[in-house]
């Protein structure tokens, strides 16, 4: 969540690279957008001034930070909009588990092969959340 002492930033103003790379975000002309002479990367400004949001980025996850006065902040609240379906495939996966133990008594090859078969279908959970939430 955003901290409330969140300045708005100023389109004429130069600021320090959020990327830690000690460059200088000077504005780029007839944009709301800045760019690193160091990293060369673009941000743009978002939630009416408030937020600096890296457009180029290999992050599976866009990057985005506020401005306290003297140094930026990684806004967190974008991360918050996916702990929902994370918690809903892990309670899935638990019920999936639950489920399997409960069917059948367990035999010592047949207790192996099902939790291996638990194994497997949750890490295909698991690769099918990852890609998804990739974009």
């Amino acid at each position: 969540m955003r901290s409330k002492k969140a300045l708005k930033i100023d389109l004429q103003a130069e600021y320090p690279c959020p990327c830690r790379r000690s460059g200088v975000l000077k504005p780029i002309a007839l944009t709301e957008a800045f760019g690193c002479h160091r990293c060369q990367q673009i941000f743009v400004i978002q939630d009416d001034g408030y937020l600096l949001e890296q457009l180029s980025t290999h992050y599976p996850y866009k990057r985005v930070w506020y401005w306290t006065g003297n140094q930026w902040r990684l806004d967190h609240s974008a991360l918050s909009n996916h702990y929902l379906p994370l918690a809903t495939m892990l309670f899935g996966v638990g019920m999936f588990v639950l489920l399997l133990a409960i069917l059948q008594p367990p035999s010592s090859l047949g207790m192996f092969l099902r939790l291996l078969t638990v194994a497997a279908v949750a890490l295909l959970f698991l690769v099918v959340f990852w890609l998804s939430c990739r974009r």
